[in-house]
C-alpha cells in the first residue's frame, strides 16, 4: 500500500488515546480503555518494528497487555475490540503474517468512528497502513482508503479527504469494483456539498442514483437518494427533499445509516411545522440505532422539538440524555446542543440561562472555525438580549405548502411505525 492519507504519527505513537479522560481519576473506565488501546496499539506496532522484535519480548508484552485489557471489567463493546486486537497480533506474530491484523483493526477503526472517536479512528487507519500495508488485497486497500477518505471528511479536512476519494475510485476502477468506484464518487460529491457548491453535488448524486440503480448496488443508490434529499433540503426546498431521504432510509440495510436517515426525516419534518412527525422519526432513530454518533443527533434535535412544543418535561429529559454525552460530541454537534438548549431555555422564561447557552456555543464554533454558524448563533443571540422574549425564532422555520402526496405517504409510513 504506497499512499497514505493519515496525519503524520505523533512523536508518541497512539498518544491520542492518552487524552481520553483527562480531568478524571486514573481509574475512571474512559482513561482504563484509552491506555488498554495505546497497549493493544503499541503491541501491534512490534509486527513491524526494526530491528525485528524477539520472540521473548513479544510474547511478555503480549501477555502484560492481554492481561491489562482482561481486567479492564468494562462492560463496553471497545473492551471486546482491544482484546480482539491482542489475539490477532499474536496469531500475526506466531504465524508471521501480519495481514491476521486488519479485520480487528478496521473493526475497531469502524467503531471509533461510529463513536465520533475521528482522531482516534485516524490512528488506527494509520497503524493498518503502517503494519499490514503489502500484505493488504486490493478490497481492503480500497476499503481502507475509502474509510481514511470518509473520517478526514467528516473532520472537514476536505483535500485530504478528496485525495483519498480519488485514490480508491480509481484503484476500485482497477480492480473492477462498481460499488467502490461509487462509493468514490459519492464522496466526492459530499464534499462538493460541504463547500457550498449545491447544484454540483446535486446534479452528481442524481447521475450517481442512476448509475447504481442500473448496477444494481442498492447500498449506493441509498446514499446517492440521500445526498439528493440532503442537497434539496440545503436548497430549501424540505418537502421535497424528505421523499428522497426517506427512500434512502427504505434502501438503507445498514442499522447505522437508517438511523442516520430517520434522524434527518425528522429535522425535515420539523422544519415544516410537523412536529409530532418529527418526534416520531427521532424516536425510532434512536430505536433503531446503537452507535453514539448517530443517536445523540436525534437526541439534541428532541431537545428542540420538546421546547417548540411547549413540553418542559421532555426538554429537561432530553437535554439530560444530551449531557451524558456531552464529552463524546463532535463540535458542531455540542454547539448546537447548546444552542437549542439556550433557545429551549429562553422559551421557557429562562432567558439569562439560555443566554449563557448561546453564548458558550458561540464560543465552541469559533474555538472550532465553524464559520457559517456563527453569523447563525449570532444571530439567536441578539434575539435574546431583551430579558422578557420567550418565543424565538429558530433556523428551521420555513413557509412552504404541508400537504404534498409523497409527504403524506412518509408520514403515514412514521405513524405506522410508531403504532406497531
Amino acid at each position: 500500500m504506497t499512499d497514505t492519507f493519515t496525519s503524520p504519527p505523533p512523536l508518541l505513537r497512539h498518544a491520542v488515546f492518552l487524552t481520553r479522560g483527562a480531568d478524571a481519576e486514573s481509574s475512571a473506565p474512559a482513561v482504563r480503555l484509552g491506555q488498554g488501546s495505546f497497549l493493544a496499539l503499541r503491541l501491534v506496532d512490534l509486527l513491524r518494528a526494526e530491528p525485528a522484535t524477539a520472540d521473548d519480548v513479544f510474547h511478555y508484552q503480549w501477555s502484560a497487555t492481554e492481561r491489562y485489557c482482561r481486567e479492564l471489567a468494562i462492560d463496553s463493546p471497545e473492551t471486546s475490540h482491544l482484546l480482539a486486537m491482542v489475539q490477532s497480533a499474536r496469531d500475526a506474530f506466531t504465524d508471521h503474517r501480519t495481514g491476521l491484523v486488519t479485520p480487528a483493526l478496521f473493526a475497531y477503526a469502524h467503531f471509533l468512528e461510529e463513536e465520533g472517536r475521528y482522531e482516534e479512528a485516524l490512528d488506527v487507519l494509520a497503524t493498518l497502513e503502517m503494519v499490514a500495508g503489502s500484505a493488504l488485497s486490493d478490497a481492503e486497500v480500497i476499503a481502507t482508503t475509502l474509510r481514511i477518505a470518509r473520517v478526514n471528511r467528516k473532520m472537514a479536512k476536505f483535500e485530504e479527504a478528496e485525495t483519498a476519494y480519488e485514490i480508491a475510485g480509481r484503484r476500485a476502477i482497477q480492480a473492477g469494483d462498481a460499488y467502490s468506484s461509487l462509493l468514490s464518487r459519492i464522496g466526492r460529491a459530499s464534499i462538493v456539498l460541504d463547500r457550498g457548491n449545491v447544484s454540483d453535488a446535486e446534479r452528481a448524486y442524481v447521475a450517481i442514483a442512476a448509475d447504481a440503480r442500473a448496477a444494481g448496488e442498492t447500498d449506493a443508490e441509498a446514499r446517492a437518494e440521500h445526498g439528493i434529499g440532503t442537497s434539496r433540503a440545503v436548497r430549501g426546498e424540505t418537502g421535497k427533499a424528505i421523499p428522497h431521504v426517506w427512500h434512502a432510509y427504505e434502501l438503507y440495510e445498514d442499522a447505522g445509516n437508517k438511523c442516520r436517515a430517520l434522524t434527518e426525516v425528522g429535522i425535515l419534518l420539523k422544519a415544516t411545522g410537523d412536529l409530532v412527525g418529527a418526534e416520531r422519526a427521532l424516536h425510532q432513530a434512536i430505536q433503531k440505532c446503537n452507535a453514539l454518533d448517530h443517536s445523540t443527533s436525534a437526541i439534541v434535535e428532541l431537545v428542540e422539538v420538546a421546547s417548540l412544543r411547549g413540553d418542559q418535561v421532555g426538554f429537561e429529559r432530553w437535554r439530560e440524555e444530551g449531557r451524558a454525552r456531552e464529552d463524546r460530541m463532535r463540535p458542531a454537534t455540542q454547539a448546537d446542543f447548546y444552542l437549542k438548549q439556550g433557545v429551549g431555555d429562553a422559551r421557557f422564561g429562562r432567558a439569562r440561562r439560555g443566554r449563557a447557552h448561546v453564548e458558550r456555543a458561540l464560543e465552541i464554533v469559533r474555538a472550532a472555525g465553524i464559520h457559517e454558524a456563527v453569523f447563525r448563533i449570532e444571530g439567536v443571540l441578539n434575539g435574546l438580549c431583551d430579558p422578557e422574549v420567550v418565543s424565538i425564532p429558530t433556523p428551521f422555520e420555513e413557509a412552504e405548502p404541508v400537504f404534498d402526496t409523497a409527504l403524506e405517504s412518509v408520514r403515514a409510513s412514521l405513524r405506522a411505525m410508531a403504532e406497531a
